[in-house]
C-alpha cells in the first residue's frame, strides 16, 4: 500500500513550567496507506490527541514540534508556511475535535458555520451552500435540519453538536480527516448511524481516517491498523485482530481486558432498602426551551422559539444511591440536569431537596445549599476558567465553603488529584494544557472538594480512556459509600450506567419511557423505545466482537 501518511521521529514538547518539559509525543514513527483507517488508543495523557493534531501542523498552546517530519502525499507539512497551510487545513485535511462547544462559534448559527466553509471551499452561492449545509445535516441524522441550520450551538445537546462538526469536516471531502473522539458524546444509536455515514464516505472518496478514541469498540469495529501508545511512545503497532487479540504488551492486554461489558448483576448495596427519605425528589417537571433562560444567555443570544424539552417528569433519588438517566442525543438528559443545578429556571412542576423546594437559578440558592448540590459537566474545556490554574479552580470552593488557606487548599487539592490518578505537577497548569480525561478527571475533583450530598454527572466518563474510567468509577463508588453521596447519572454508555446505577430512567423527546431498578431495565424493559436502545448496544458489541474473538464484549 502506498504511503499517504509517513511521520518520522516526531517529537512534540510541552512547556509545564518555567524550565520544565514534557515529551508528550517521543521520537514516534509509522506511515499510513491511502484509503487506511488507523486508530491511536491509550490512556488519558498518553500523547494520541497532540499526535493526531500534528497531522495538521497544530499544537496546542505551551506546546512546539522539536522535531521529525511528517509528509502527506510526500510534502512535509511542518515546512507549510501560514498560506499553505491555510489552504491544508479544512480542503485536503480536517479534524473532528473532541469537544465541538469550545470549535463552534457560539455567537453564530449552525448554518452560518456550514456555509461560510462551503463558500470557503465550494465556491458555492447562497441558495446552494445552504442546500449543501442542509444536506450534511441530514445526513447526520440531526432531527429537522433546517431548525438546526437557524440554531446556536448552545441550543444544542453535546451529541447533536457532535454531529455539526463532523458535517464541517466533511464539507471539502477531505482525503485525511483525523476524527479526536468523534463518537465521545453519541449515544449508541446515533454513533452507529455516524459511523456508518463516515464508512460510506471513505468507500467512495477513499478518504484517510485517523481514529483517536478510548472506545476500543469502535476502534475494533472502524479501523484496519492500531497504535497503542504510553507516555509518548508507540507501544504497539499492528492490524486490528492482531493488537486486540494477540497484544504483546501487559499495557495492551491491560486496556483490552477494560473494555466494559454490559451485565444485569445486582451489586450487594442494591439490595438494601432505602430507610431514609427521599434527598432529592422530581414531581410532573415540565420546561419549554426558550421561555425562561439563564441570565447570561439572555444577556448573549436573541430569545430563540420556544422548544418542549422536558414533560411531567417524575423521579426519586435517595441518599447513597445512583440514578442511571439514558436516552438518544436530544432526549432532555442534560437539561434535567442542569434544571436541578439552577443553571436554567421557568420549569413548571415541584423540585424537592432534602424535604425543601428547590427552585430557580443557582444565584439565588445559599451558598451552603450551592455546595451541597454540584454538577460535573459533559464538556469539560467549556466548564473549566481557562484563565485559572488547577491550583485555582480546584481550590477555590475549598476556600469559599470550607475557609481554607491558600496552602491548606493546595494540599487538599494535590490529595483529591491524587485519588484520580492525577499527578501534583498538574496544579500549576492551565487547562488547555490538559488531555481531555485529565481536564474531566480535573471537573470530578473541583466537584467532590465541596463534599456535596447531590452530584450531577452528565457524561463524567465519556472522555475517559476504560482504564481511566474504571479507576474514576471505583473511586465514585467509594465516595458514594463514604459520604452517602447520591448521583444522579447521566450517559449513553449503557454499562456503565448499568455498573453504577440502582435504578434507571429512560427518556425520550423529554418523557419518561421507562423507570424501574438496573435490573429490570436490562432485562424486561416496559417500552419498545428502551429496547431500542438495548438492541443497539447489542449490534454496535457485535460489530466489534468480530475482530475481538479472545475478549468478548
Amino acid at each position: 500500500m502506498t504511503a499517504h501518511i509517513d511521520v518520522r521521529n516526531l517529537k512534540l514538547i510541552y512547556k509545564t513550567g518555567p524550565l520544565t518539559e514534557l515529551a508528550a509525543v517521543d521520537d514516534v514513527s509509522f506511515s499510513i496507506g491511502k484509503g487506511e483507517t488507523l486508530g491511536i488508543v491509550g490512556e488519558s495523557g498518553c500523547g494520541k490527541s497532540s499526535l493526531a493534531r500534528a497531522f495538521l501542523a497544530y499544537t496546542r498552546p505551551g506546546a512546539r514540534i522539536a522535531g521529525g517530519s511528517i509528509h502527506v502525499s510526500g510534502s512535509d507539512i511542518l515546512k507549510l508556511d501560514s498560506s499553505e497551510l491555510l489552504k491544508f487545513r479544512g480542503r485536503r485535511a480536517a479534524l473532528v475535535p473532541q469537544n465541538p462547544l469550545s470549535s463552534l462559534t457560539p455567537h453564530r448559527t449552525i448554518g452560518q458555520h456550514l456555509t461560510e466553509l462551503i463558500h470557503q471551499h465550494k465556491a458555492a452561492d447562497g441558495l446552494s451552500a445552504k442546500s449543501k449545509a442542509l444536506e450534511l445535516l441530514a445526513g447526520m441524522e440531526l432531527p429537522n435540519p433546517a431548525t438546526i441550520f437557524g440554531r446556536y450551538p448552545h441550543q444544542l445537546s453535546g451529541g447533536q453538536r457532535q454531529r455539526v462538526a463532523i458535517a464541517a469536516a466533511l464539507v471539502a471531502e477531505p482525503e485525511l480527516i483525523i476524527l479526536d473522539e468523534p463518537t465521545t458524546a453519541l449515544d449508541k444509536t446515533v454513533e452507529s448511524q455516524v459511523l456508518d455515514l463516515v464508512s460510506r464516505l471513505q468507500n467512495r472518496t477513499k478518504t484517510t481516517l485517523v481514529y483517536v478514541s478510548h472506545d476500543l469498540n469502535v476502534v475494533a469495529r472502524m479501523c484496519e491498523r492500531v497504535l497503542v501508545m504510553r507516555k509518548g511512545k508507540v507501544l504497539e503497532d499492528g492490524p486490528t485482530e492482531e493488537v486486540f487479540n494477540n497484544p504483546k504488551t501487559d499495557y495492551a492486554r491491560t486496556l483490552i481486558a477494560a473494555i466494559p461489558k454490559l451485565k444485569a448483576d445486582i451489586r450487594p448495596e442494591r439490595l438494601k432498602v432505602a430507610t431514609e427519605p427521599p434527598v432529592l425528589t422530581v414531581r410532573d417537571l415540565d420546561f419549554t426551551y426558550g421561555s425562561a433562560r439563564s441570565r447570561l444567555l439572555r444577556r448573549l443570544f436573541p430569545r430563540p422559539a420556544a422548544v418542549r424539552t422536558l414533560s411531567d417528569i417524575t423521579l426519586s433519588i435517595s441518599p447513597g444511591s445512583t440514578l442511571g438517566v439514558v436516552g438518544e442525543s436530544g432526549s432532555g438528559k442534560s437539561t434535567l440536569a442542569a434544571i436541578v443545578a439552577g443553571l436554567v429556571d421557568g420549569n413548571g412542576g415541584k423540585i424537592i431537596f432534602d424535604g425543601k423546594p428547590l427552585s430557580g437559578l443557582a444565584t439565588s440558592r445559599s451558598r451552603d445549599l450551592r455546595r451541597r448540590v454540584q454538577m460535573i459537566f459533559q464538556d469539560p474545556v467549556s466548564s473549566l476558567n481557562p484563565q485559572h490554574s488547577v491550583e485555582q479552580i480546584i481550590g477555590r470552593p475549598l476556600q469559599i465553603f470550607f475557609g481554607m488557606t491558600r496552602a491548606a487548599s493546595r494540599d487538599r487539592a494535590a490529595e483529591l488529584l491524587a485519588e484520580l490518578d492525577l499527578d501534583a505537577d498538574l496544579l500549576t497548569r492551565s487547562p488547555r494544557q490538559l488531555s481531555g480525561g485529565q481536564q474531566q478527571r480535573v471537573a470530578i475533583a473541583r466537584a467532590f472538594a465541596c463534599k456535596p450530598d447531590l452530584v450531577l454527572c452528565d457524561e463524567v466518563t465519556s472522555a475517559l480512556d476504560v482504564t481511566v474510567q474504571a479507576q474514576v468509577l471505583e473511586l465514585m463508588k467509594r465516595l458514594q459509600r463514604e459520604h452517602n453521596t447520591a448521583y444522579l447519572f447521566i450517559s449513553h454508555d449503557l454499562p456503565v450506567v448499568a455498573d453504577m446505577s440502582d435504578q434507571i430512567l429512560v427518556l425520550e423527546k423529554g418523557q419518561v419511557r421507562d423507570y424501574a431498578d438496573t435490573g429490570t431495565i436490562l432485562t424486561n424493559p416496559n417500552s419498545s423505545y428502551t429496547r431500542k436502545l438495548l438492541c443497539a448496544f447489542s449490534t454496535a458489541s457485535a460489530h466489534a466482537a468480530q475482530r475481538i474473538k479472545k475478549h468478548v464484549i
